[in-house]
């Protein structure tokens, strides 16, 4: 069983940065892959990057390429998304998920935080 926690989330202005953080409770954090995903009002849950469990192997959406930046450190079972750049298109409420395949498809992750919100205003 894995407990994933965001923080990090908040109000910034375009063209500004935000760095999340999700921690994870458990001591078997390092053979997942880790994804982020972010969900907007009346919109599906959108795939934004996702870390191998070793964290050699990256793979991002082609909306966050360039400027978001997903990174790990196993040793304090914590994920990390920065975004810069950000735009107003990015306003949604961010989710961490493990889990074992590393896809991009939300269906394949096993365990998902609370969730943080990002407002971007314009």
């Amino acid at each position: 069983q894995v407990q994933l926690v965001e923080s990090g989330g908040g109000l910034v202005q375009a063209g500004g940065s935000l760095r999340l953080s999700c921690t994870a409770s458990g001591r078997t954090f390092s053979s997942y892959a880790m994804g982020w995903f972010r969900q907007a009002p009346g919109k599906e849950r959108e795939f934004v990057p996702v870390i191998s469990w070793s964290g050699g192997s990256t793979y991002y959406a082609d909306s966050v390429k360039g400027r978001f930046t997903i990174s790990r450190d196993n040793a304090k079972n914590t994920v990390y998304l920065q975004m810069n750049s950000l735009k107003s298109e990015d306003t949604a409420v961010y989710y961490c998920a493990a889990g074992s395949s590393g896809s991009n498809l939300p269906g394949e992750y096993d365990y998902w935080g609370q969730g943080t919100q990002v407002t971007v205003s314009s």
